[in-house]
C-alpha cells in the first residue's frame, strides 16, 4: 500500500510540474496571433505581458489557463494526500511555470498559478489577498507592487487562520520565491522605471503592430 501511495505521489508530482510548465502565453500568442510574446513588452510569458502585448481576450485566456494549471493539481493533492505531500504537489505547477522545461528553464513569475494554489488550499486567504491586490493595482497601477503585497499577505493570512503547519511553511517559502522572482521589478521600482499597467477603461489594451484580433 505504501509503495502504491509513493508511486501515486511521484506520478502526480511529475504531472503537476509538466502541466505547470506549459507556457500558455507563448502557446496562445503563437497559435492565435502568430506572435511570440517573449519578443515584445517585458518579454514575460505571463498574464500581465499578454494583456499588454495581445490585449484583453488573450490576457483573460492566459489568466484562466495559468490559474487552472495550479488549481486542479492542488485540489487533487489536498483531497487525496496528507498536507506534507500535498504542498509538494501544489508547488510543482508553480515551479513549472517559473522554470519551464519547455522554455529551457525560463518562465513567468508564477503569480496567477500561485494564486490558484492558494485558492485551492486556503480560499479565505485568497479572498483577502485578491481584494488587496485589486485595490493596489487600481491605486498604484503597478502589478508588481500588488503582487509583492499579496505575497506577504498570504503567509500572514494562512498563519492567522490556523491552517496546517505544512501550508504555513509553504506560504512563507512561496513569498520568498515571489520576491526573488520580482527582484528586477524591485530594482525598477526603486529607480522609478517600472511599467504601469493600462487600465481597461482608460486606454485600449496594447496590441502587437498588425494584430487586431484574438481568440
Amino acid at each position: 500500500m505504501i509503495v502504491v501511495e509513493v508511486l501515486a505521489f511521484l506520478i502526480l508530482l511529475t504531472l503537476a510540474y509538466f502541466i505547470g510548465a506549459i507556457p500558455f502565453g507563448v502557446v496562445i500568442g503563437r497559435l492565435f496571433y502568430g506572435v511570440d510574446i517573449r519578443q515584445h513588452g517585458s518579454g514575460n510569458v505571463g498574464t500581465t505581458n499578454t494583456f499588454r502585448v495581445l490585449g484583453k481576450k488573450a490576457g483573460v485566456a492566459v489568466l484562466v489557463c495559468d490559474m487552472l494549471k495550479g488549481y486542479v493539481p492542488a485540489v487533487i493533492a489536498a483531497t487525496f494526500f496528507n498536507p506534507w505531500a500535498a504542498i509538494f504537489i501544489a508547488a510543482a505547477p508553480v515551479v513549472g511555470h517559473m522554470y519551464s522545461v519547455f522554455l529551457k528553464g525560463r518562465g513567468g513569475k508564477g503569480i496567477a498559478t500561485g494564486a490558484a494554489v492558494v485558492l485551492a488550499l486556503a480560499p479565505q486567504a485568497f479572498v483577502v489577498c485578491l481584494a488587496v491586490w485589486i485595490a493596489l493595482v487600481l491605486l498604484t497601477r503597478y502589478v508588481s507592487v500588488a503582487s509583492l503585497a499579496a505575497a506577504v499577505l498570504v503567509p500572514a493570512q494562512v498563519i492567522l487562520m490556523g491552517e496546517p503547519l505544512p501550508y504555513e511553511i509553504a506560504a512563507v517559502l512561496v513569498a520568498i520565491i515571489v520576491f526573488w522572482a520580482h527582484r528586477g521589478n524591485l530594482r525598477r521600482l526603486l529607480d522609478g522605471e517600472e511599467n504601469k499597467v493600462t487600465l481597461p477603461w482608460t486606454h485600449k489594451s496594447a496590441t502587437v503592430p498588425g494584430q487586431d484580433g484574438g481568440p
